[in-house]
């Protein structure tokens, strides 16, 4: 299989304007004649949704919580990044595309990134004209803030709640079209099949999350929209319900999944407490802006954080890193909390942590204006706390957060099964190693509003779409697999709960497949989710029948993709033999215990091909070309 990513030809600048020109055209009246299924509301979803709904395709949505409001883009708390350069700091759509590029150490399309940096300014234009509140400065223009890997001003933000502002923005596009009839909304409908025919993607099986009933729908075109996998892990930030189904469903369909390793561990994390805990809550990464991460100086220094004197501190990231200080990007912030750990360091009564001190933010500026940027995160650390963090430090550590991998997709966002689009965090394409913080609203947002609505199109005129029903054999094998599949977690009647396996899942992949990785590990990691998974297989036990609200059922099937899924993580990150980004070999590391890329020989794109469960996976490559910006050592000394 050939890998063909579509990026056009001619400078850098002007690909996507010439793109767009050179794309076919489904005229306004023959918009009608179309039908697309959206799967997930989150930003990109919903905002595609909305947007193929103003255009006058009918589409058909579909989301498993009981309101598109409650996607999992609510959850995203710092802000949203645009090149408008409001702050007259140097900042440009250049820029900005650079510094993506760099914070993804060097393992993103050039196109795609300057593309997502090129339409970063009319995202925030679209957002305010749907009311979004972002914060303003005194004079009405919009604020900014600094986020890691950018030593520039250009995230604009809602206090602690950009993500549920910009997702009430889109919902309010999508919900004027739902009541105008172009979109049909679907909640509590969770999709468990993709229908190929004829090598096109022509359609879902859907399972009525209420009666359990599956039911077939048909469409011109299926966009995926359906998030990250960081809940292979079981404790990430991801809400309890994202999950890699849909995605994994149409891996196995013949979508190539790329870079599965690629996962992003946020630094700014409430610490694990227990093993009583089913997901983690993230502290924004906009904290770091005012806060100062530091640990003693002396391993095993146990005294509360007020009895230590400043000379006893190790404020870490500001005396490695002086460029950037504490706004470093994700991956290297998280590495070098964990070793300050590894070294006896850590705070707390788990010693695997890290302060966040707002002391000398607050004595410079008062505590008025650090409640005013920041002050639901405060509220929100001491109700799970119980510790006042304007008179404590917080206390953070890295977590699961962000999974920068995913379904293959070219330059149209189309993945290698024809009519299959593939958007958000759902898709590989935009964020290399590692995703610099406030740019998953961005990509979203990017592929929803301003990509989708141009390349739908020119997939859908290019013609070749046979008629066709839902009573074709593919629907008919397609929901016999899925009822295949239920029988059969439904008849095992084992002794042990589907929470059970996720939690020995999630702990091989955070031991073995998490901040660091070995090639021992990884070998034995591999033995032990094959184990997991054969121990699942015969002894888990699903409550409940198939024909009614079952969450037991739901969850099995989830996790079942999830065993599956993280043996393909972990093949991948045993077979990049480098250092980049979120994806950190020991083996393959500088003397200053830096990420160490072998830009020789890894300088792909790893996409693999479903040969069966347990069998070896395909790798096929996509070589990355690097045009305008020279490959070099990511330093942010």
């Amino acid at each position: 299989m050939t890998l063909d990513s579509k990026i056009p030809s001619g400078p850098l600048a002007e690909k996507w304007t010439k793109h767009r020109a050179e794309l076919k055209l489904v005229n306004a009246a023959n918009k009608r004649k179309y039908h697309v299924i959206v799967v997930g509301t989150g930003l990109a979803g919903a905002s595609a949704a909305a947007s193929l709904g103003e255009l006058g395709y009918n589409v058909t949505a579909f989301c498993y919580q009981d309101s598109a409001r409650r996607a999992h883009s609510i959850a995203a708390q710092g802000g949203i990044n645009a090149a408008k350069n409001y702050q007259n700091d140097g900042d440009s759509v250049y820029r900005l595309f650079y510094d993506t590029i760099k914070g993804g150490d060097y393992r993103a399309r050039e196109g795609n990134v300057y593309r997502l940096a090129e339409l970063s300014n009319n995202i925030i234009d679209q957002s305010v004209a749907l009311g979004v509140p972002f914060a303003r400065e005194y004079g009405g223009y919009l604020d900014n803030r600094s986020f890691g890997g950018a030593q520039v001003s250009r995230t604009f933000y809602a206090r602690g709640q950009t993500g549920q502002q910009l997702l009430l923005g889109a919902y309010s596009a999508l919900s004027h079209q739902v009541g105008l009839g172009q979109v049909q909304m679907n909640s509590r409908h969770e999709m468990v099949e993709l229908v190929v025919i004829n090598g096109r993607a022509r359609g879902i099986i859907a399972r009525d999350m209420v009666t359990g009933e599956l039911k077939r729908f048909i469409a011109d075109a299926v966009l995926l929209c359906t998030g990250g996998y960081g809940n292979v892990y079981y404790l990430s930030t991801n809400a309890k319900g994202c999950n890699t189904t849909a995605i994994w469903r149409a891996h196995k369909k013949g979508a190539l999944f790329a870079n599965p390793c690629y996962v992003q561990i946020h630094p700014t994390c409430i610490p694990v407490s227990g093993d009583h805990q089913s997901k983690l809550t993230l502290m924004s990464e906009s904290l770091r802006n005012d806060g100062r991460v530091w640990v003693p100086k002396k391993a095993g220094d146990n005294r509360p954080a007020g009895d230590i004197p400043e000379e006893e501190r190790d404020y870490f990231l500001e005396r490695k890193y002086p460029s950037f200080g504490n706004l470093v990007p994700r991956d290297v912030a998280s590495r070098n909390s964990k070793m300050v750990c590894d070294e006896g360091r850590g705070v707390g009564s788990s010693r695997q942590a890290v302060y966040l001190d707002f002391r000398d933010s607050i004595n410079r500026l008062g505590k008025d204006k650090i409640e005013e940027r920041y002050g639901n995160l405060f509220q929100m650390y001491e109700q799970i706390t119980a510790e006042n963090p304007y008179s404590v430090p917080m206390r953070i550590y890295p977590a699961i957060h962000y999974t920068m991998g995913g379904l293959w997709v070219d330059y149209n966002l189309m993945s290698t099964i024809p009519g299959l689009f593939v958007l958000g965090e759902a898709n590989f394409s935009d964020h290399g190693a590692n995703r610099l913080g406030a740019s998953a609203l961005m990509q979203g947002l990017a592929d929803g509003y301003f990509v989708i609505p141009y390349t739908l199109g020119g997939y859908l005129a290019s013609g070749g779409i046979d008629k066709t029903t839902t009573e074709h054999e593919a629907f008919v094998e397609a929901e016999n697999s899925v009822k295949s599949l239920v029988d059969k977690l439904l008849n095992i009647k084992g002794k042990e709960s589907v929470d059970y396996y996720h939690k020995k899942l999630g702990k091989i992949m955070w031991n073995k497949v998490g901040m660091a990785r070995n090639e021992n590990g990884l070998k034995e990691a591999i033995q032990e989710i094959r184990a997991v998974r054969d121990e699942f297989w015969q002894n888990v036990k699903v409550l409940g029948s198939a024909d009614e609200l079952n969450q037991s059922l739901e969850k099995a099937g989830r996790v079942a993709d999830f065993m599956e899924l993280a043996e393909l993580m972990t093949v991948d990150a045993l077979h990049r033999k480098e250092s980049c980004g979120g994806h950190f070999r020991e083996e393959y590391q500088t003397e200053e215990g830096e990420a160490l890329r072998d830009d020789e020989n890894y300088a792909y794109v790893a996409a693999w091909e479903f040969a069966g469960v347990g069998k070896e996976p395909v790798m096929h490559k996509e070589n990355l070309m690097y045009e305008n910006i020279q490959l070099s050592k990511r330093s942010y000394k």
